[in-house]
């Protein structure tokens, strides 16, 4: 089935949604999303959105963006921090104006709570500066933009597949997508593509993220020649829940929370006097381990206590009543009464398509645009986390930037030409799925993709060595020939959920390559890149962002790009 649109978006979460409401008005949009719109990842987000309001304490942008810079251990890009930074008030003052329903102040402002690498006056002390709607602000925000893309006349189209970027004469013109109820190849012509798919943290064995991030938009720009932008940087959340992976919000640590040893030591102290336990999520994350490592973690496991029971019951009914209620669903712990388990979870990443603050797709180190392509949102790498994403930043930085993109591409259309439409495409695309169904292999995806996860979970996380990361990359590349011997069980293609876990597992094993390449190429310690062999940062020789171009016969191709410095020089990062 063939379709036509100005426009087409792929993923329903707030980058996606906050560009398509952007444009919709005034242009035909289609929204793509793998999953139902309500159930994007975007919507797991818990504790708040950064914003310089002023509403609890004296606060300026200016002491947002310092923050934001030196929580990305310099490597973000100053221009692109400055225009987050300064457009955050106006971001929740326009949310609020939608009708998000944020916990107020005695006086009715929006409530702000203190969050990790946040700070007064250039590093002074911590700061409330998170906006917050108890632990569901990602959940309230995604329902207040479904129902305003809805008013606006938005066409989506839920439990649709993205299976590749329609590219012609070097510009995009649409996309190759395929329906899980019918098995049925769309084919979708526009004049400009926004990606808008999220993260990957399906990569990694344990993790935060949802079943659907496993990075289909990063992969495809990749294989269509845009190159992907400081892949080895991927965050590790220090509170998971253990074991599962399942977050537990920075919001417990901002209302007071505290991780202890086995101790009892709120050992935080040693590492980050001055914030303690809101020290930036990087930091946390080592410090956790270097407790685990040197013996300290509970009953000798490798995992620390979060305690709450200080904080009172009010403070945990209003304010963390979700995260708590996991707690006692899934390891049965009354955070009333009982510490959580916890321990680094992957929550984030840092690095995908390379893109500039309007949502362009960039293809060199000189800031050429792919002709039609534009990304937004995690899966995109503009770059504003740098080395290390600052809680509150993430649900920020999707508003911001997903609002410029459907602005940029409103200007686009005025002048864009019809786009190419190739024939054919659906056939192809149909028989191609039809070769994977008839494949005679001898393997199932399951346990390669479970080995994956193992393999950079132990290899390429937290902590990293020369090495190891030898040893996973070499590892990948011997799943990616088992790949190639991957059968399906399901033959049929209605709901065939097996046919895009085969494809999902292939965008996969891509990214792990390239966050691992990435991680071998930089030899320095610099935010979430821990290298044990090269335990200090490098300005002299890595103050670059890392870049990767997909070249399927070699392996990635890496070259380097400057980081846009404005304000802030760099300097060692102490809190």
């Amino acid at each position: 089935m063939e379709h036509d649109y100005d426009v087409v978006i792929v993923g329903a979460g707030l980058a996606g949604l906050r560009a398509a409401i952007e444009l919709g008005q005034e242009t035909r949009v289609a929204v793509l999303t793998k999953v139902f719109a309500t159930r994007s990842h975007s919507g797991a987000a818990q504790g708040g959105i950064g914003a310089a309001l002023g509403n609890e304490e004296e606060d300026s942008w200016d002491w947002h963006m310092f923050d934001t810079v030196k929580g990305s251990d310099y490597l973000g890009d100053q221009d692109a921090i400055e225009i987050m930074a300064k457009d955050a008030p106006r971001t929740l003052v326009e949310l609020e104006h939608m009708g998000v329903p944020f916990n107020r102040t005695p006086e009715g402002k929006i409530a702000q709570r203190a969050f990790g690498g946040h700070t007064r006056n250039f590093g002074q002390a911590p700061i409330k500066r998170a906006c917050y709607a108890a632990d569901r602000t990602g959940r309230v925000i995604l329902d207040t933009l479904w129902e305003k893309s809805l008013q606006a006349g938005i066409r989506f189209f839920h439990e649709f597949n993205l299976i590749d970027l329609i590219v012609v004469e070097g510009r995009c013109c649409g996309v190759v997508a395929c329906g899980l109820s019918t098995g049925e190849v769309h084919v979708f012509h526009s004049k400009a593509v926004l990606l808008a798919t999220g993260g990957a943290g399906k990569i990694y064995k344990t993790t935060s993220n949802a079943m659907a991030s496993t990075g289909d938009g990063m992969a495809l720009a990749y294989r269509a020649g845009a190159p992907l932008e400081d892949m080895e940087f991927v965050q590790f959340h220090p509170t998971g829940i253990y074991k599962l992976g399942i977050l537990i919000s920075e919001a417990a640590r901002g209302e007071g929370g505290i991780l202890r040893n086995k101790d009892g030591e709120r050992f935080m102290e040693r590492y980050a006097p001055s914030i303690k336990d809101l020290a930036p999520r990087d930091m946390v994350s080592r410090c956790i381990l270097q407790e685990i490592r040197a013996g300290r973690g509970i009953e000798g496991k490798d995992y620390v206590h979060l305690d709450l029971t200080h904080l009172g019951e009010e403070v945990i009914e209003k304010k963390l009543m979700e995260i708590t209620g996991f707690a006692r669903m899934y390891v049965g712990v009354d955070a009333r009464k009982e510490p959580i388990p916890v321990q680094p979870t992957c929550h984030y990443m840092m690095g995908g398509i390379a893109a500039d603050a309007d949502g362009h797709v960039i293809t060199d180190d000189k800031g050429a645009v792919f002709p039609g392509l534009y990304a937004a949102g995690e899966c995109a790498c503009v770059s504003v986390h740098g080395a290390n994403r600052l809680g509150c930043n993430s649900l920020l930085d999707i508003l911001v930037f997903g609002r410029r993109a459907g602005k940029q591409i409103r200007r686009f259309l005025e002048s864009a030409p019809p786009p190419l439409k190739p024939p054919g495409l659906a056939a192809k695309t149909a028989a191609f799925i039809q070769d994977l169904l008839d494949r005679s292999g001898d393997l199932s995806y399951g346990p390669i993709q479970a080995e994956m996860a193992a393999l950079m979970m132990d290899q390429v996380s937290v902590f990293r060595t020369e090495q190891g990361l030898q040893e996973a990359l070499a590892g990948l590349r011997r799943l990616k020939q088992r790949y190639q011997r991957i059968h399906l069980t399901d033959k049929g293609k209605r709901f065939n959920r097996e046919i895009f876990d085969v494809l999902e597992l292939g965008y996969m094993l891509d990214l792990a390559e390239a966050i691992a390449v990435g991680a071998l190429f930089r030899k320095e310690s610099r935010g979430a890149h821990s290298r044990e062999d090269y335990p200090r940062r490098d300005d002299t020789h890595f103050l670059v962002h890392t870049l990767l171009r997909f070249d399927a016969a070699d392996g990635p191709r890496v070259f380097t790009k400057p980081v846009t410095i404005t304000r802030f020089q760099p300097q060692e990062r102490k809190y």
